[in-house]
């Protein structure tokens, strides 16, 4: 197979040789020798570009190499073969420097299709045997040995497997996958040797479907790069004539030549791919695969965005969001007892609550005479008691709520939750509440589009509007369309499109046609939508909403740098020319300045491999991040206590309320108090070190100083609190402050989350894998 990069590499030699070797003659005065190699030298790179120009033009398009063409083939008709040898070099010498700048450029996307595996190793019976994975069948089992790369999607099927998914998502840390999860092809075994089964077939799975992208990616030509080959085709004609004009004006030729030389456009205008292929190859990196340079030059002309709602704003699936437990019954033991229950269900709902209860570290039993309810919920028994979680009406019949099960079917309708009540031997005594959160990181993801310059946010969704409007409000949305049918989305789109340049955000396979009547379709793959990744001209390997900003950032700043070169190129080039047409640069001068030129043109366009300022910001160290990750983690955990207890205190009296009071006292003076003492005292001045402007931490820590004063006056009412005395009043002024408490300290974490995430890379990378999908019909 004919190689084009090697063949320019023997072109550069042959043009250096023949430079260098007429320079030797020219030194020993063989003048009509030099003039020979010159020529020799010059004449393969000539009849080099005329094929190329020929080619072009047969399959459309014009040849951008003409004023190249034209002055070499000048130089060596007017006796001038130097300068013919000068131009051949500097040409080829382009042509080679864009391949290697090129090569560099496509290294990252190029990596992910050489490592692409070719064996898996299959269990037949009780052997494992090595086969080719276009032999893996899905149901097959596989084993895949520590340090592997995993051959196909599937389903692990080990106790657990610790997995390097950085390749695919950028991710640097190995995540844990457990029995059941899924393992996707192309990322690497980090831990000991794991078994799984497969659930597609090689040319099916994931890592497939992104060497097609990268496939696309480097070989797609973006509309910007063609207005970029048209604006060269314009200095034809005006090198042209400024070289005719330059002859006439001055009766030398050589000037004509001088200009033609300097105009020589070739390696300039392959700026405009370098740039484009860089800022694909950066986003490769950050886990975006984007595919080709329109939708690059697309996403950097963006205006409006749009959001599907579950799974992409949200996190797509039933979350244990609040445990409402009746009067003297423990929360956690419910939970327990529930999560014991549900291990026997199927249903996205019963996966969440033995989330829920394994993340608090509860200890599980095996269920036994477990009887399910289609849509209702289980029965069982569990250490010989009868348990019961569903519906209210599954768990207590006929019977009119408590007060507490009336309070907490309130609040589910309130937070657009979904309740699953939980009874003991008849007696009812929890309700779980599930619902889709949003992410942790949208609001920061929202911030950071309009700060990358994106003018209008609109969040277009299925569900009901009362829930959708909850959440537009909380992210500050421009539009919230709810109720919406895939038809209807699609319409959506369109209304959107037809005012601005707009793109759709979603991760379902009901968002696939929104994704492709969008300008630029972004879908959220890293959960294996595959129909919506097909759709979509941009798809987030990482499952973090976050890179949607980051990818219009990086479209921006590619579109910026590649627009820059091609302008100062140009102008650098028309400056040269007009030295050259009024006799101050000869031709060989003017080919060398015209060289200098491309050089840093394409040195400038490589830029957009990198981050810019942006990146080059100082970090919080890993080990900080991670303590910092953790603490909050752990003191959500105490607040959801907290907030129990506030919440027992409605019905609580006497010694019950006391004793309520004082728990939730110690708790503030032991862990959230203590927490922001610490926060203060060596967290803030580590961050003031860090910040390019501390002046804002003077608000947090305004924050700081009301949390230990409300909880001062905990403390005070605590320590004068006398079981006998303790009255309706002053239950309710704890129970005040405890709430003040409870929502203080919540969100002040969420606003130094939001500073962390400026200051520590990838603040979300190792939460806890969350529970996919979503229920609705397991409880009530």
């Amino acid at each position: 197979m004919f190689n084009e990069r090697l063949a320019r590499r023997a072109l550069i030699g042959i043009a250096l040789l023949g430079l260098a070797g007429g320079l030797a003659a020219a030194l020993l005065n063989r003048a009509e020798l030099a003039q020979w190699i010159w020529a020799a030298g010059a004449i393969p790179v000539a009849v080099s570009l005329a094929v190329s120009i020929v080619r072009d033009l047969r399959a459309g398009r014009a040849g951008v190499d003409s004023v190249a063409f034209i002055s070499m083939t000048a130089a060596l008709a007017l006796g001038e073969p130097l300068a013919g040898a000068v131009v051949a070099v500097m040409y080829a010498g382009g042509s080679v420097l864009e391949d290697f700048a090129v090569g560099r450029a496509e290294r990252e996307l190029k990596s992910l299709v050489d490592r692409a595996p070719r064996i898996a190793h299959r269990r037949v019976a009780d052997s494992v045997q090595d086969a080719p994975i276009d032999e893996v069948a899905i149901g097959d089992r596989l084993l895949v040995r520590a340090g592997e790369i995993i051959p196909v999607d599937g389903l692990i099927t080990s106790e657990s497997a610790s997995i390097d998914e950085s390749a695919l998502t950028g991710e640097p840390m190995p995540v844990s996958r457990h029995a059941g999860e899924a393992a996707r092809s192309g990322t690497v075994n980090a831990g000991e040797t794991f078994e799984m089964q497969a659930s597609a077939t090689a040319g099916a799975s994931a890592y497939a479907a992104i060497i097609g992208l990268v496939t696309a990616a480097q070989t797609a030509k973006a509309p910007f790069i063609r207005v970029a080959d048209r604006f060269a085709l314009l200095l034809l004609p005006a090198a042209l004539a400024l070289a005719g004009a330059a002859w006439g004006f001055s009766h030398d030729p050589l000037r004509a030549l001088a200009v033609l030389v300097a105009a020589t456009p070739c390696p300039l205008i392959l700026a405009a791919p370098v740039a484009f292929i860089a800022g694909t190859s950066r986003a490769a990196r950050r886990g975006i695969l984007i595919k080709g340079g329109g939708p690059l030059e697309a996403l950097a002309r963006a205006h409006t965005v749009m959001f599907d709602k579950t799974g992409t704003l949200t996190v797509g699936g039933a979350r244990l969001v609040s445990i409402e437990a009746a009067p003297g019954a423990n929360a956690d033991e419910a939970l327990r007892l529930a999560a014991s229950l549900e291990q026997a269900s199927h249903h996205v709902v019963a996966a969440a609550i033995v989330a829920a209860a394994l993340e608090k570290g509860l200890s599980l039993e095996i269920p036994t005479s477990v009887r399910e309810t289609m849509g209702s919920g289980l029965q069982g028994v569990i250490e010989g008691r009868k348990i019961c979680a569903g519906s209210y009406s599954l768990v207590s019949g006929d019977r009119r709520p408590e007060d507490w099960a009336a309070r907490a079917l309130r609040r589910a309708s309130w937070r657009s939750a979904l309740s699953v009540f939980v009874a003991i031997d008849g007696r009812v005594v929890a309700a779980l509440l599930l619902a889709d959160e949003l992410r942790p990181e949208t609001p920061r993801a929202i911030a950071a589009l309009r700060a990358a310059g994106v003018k209008r946010i609109v969040m277009v969704t299925g569900d009901r509007r009362d829930g959708a409007e909850t959440i537009g409000a909380a992210l500050d949305l421009d539009a919230v369309l709810a109720d919406r049918a895939p038809a209807d989305k699609v319409e959506a789109v369109a209304a959107e499109r037809r005012l601005n340049p707009t793109v759709m955000v979603g991760d379902g396979i009901n968002d696939a046609p929104a994704l492709a009547a969008a300008d630029v379709g972004m879908a959220m793959g890293a959960r294996g939508a595959s129909a919506s990744s097909e759709a979509a001209d941009v798809v987030i390997l990482v499952d973090r909403l976050d890179r949607v900003s980051e990818a219009v950032a990086i479209a921006r700043r590619t579109r910026a740098i590649a627009l820059q070169s091609i302008i100062v190129g140009m102008g650098l080039s028309a400056v040269a020319m007009a030295a050259a047409a009024l006799g101050f640069l000869p031709p060989v001068a003017g080919a060398l300045t015209q060289e200098a030129i491309d050089v840093a043109v394409i040195l400038n366009a490589l830029r957009a491999l990198g981050g810019g300022r942006a990146s080059e910001r100082a970090l919080m160290p890993t080990a900080t991040a991670s303590s910092l990750r953790q603490g909050h983690q752990d003191l959500k955990t105490r607040l959801d206590r907290v907030r129990q207890i506030a919440d027992a205190l409605d019905d609580a009296t006497g010694k019950t309320a006391a004793e309520l009071i004082v728990e939730a006292n110690r708790i503030i003076e032991t862990y959230i108090v203590a927490h922001e003492r610490d926060d203060e005292g060596a967290v803030y001045p580590q961050l003031a070190s860090i910040l390019p402007d501390a002046r804002g931490l003077a608000a947090m820590s305004r924050a700081h100083r009301e949390i230990l004063h409300q909880g001062r006056l905990l403390s005070r009412l605590a320590a004068e609190l006398q079981p006998e005395e303790t009255d309706g009043a002053l239950v309710r002024d704890a129970q005040r402050i405890i709430d003040s408490i409870d929502t203080l300290a919540r969100l002040h974490n969420a606003q130094e989350e939001d500073i962390y995430q400026n200051v520590v890379a990838d603040w979300d990378a190792d939460i806890a894998p969350r529970t996919d999908g979503a229920g609705a019909n397991h409880g009530a």
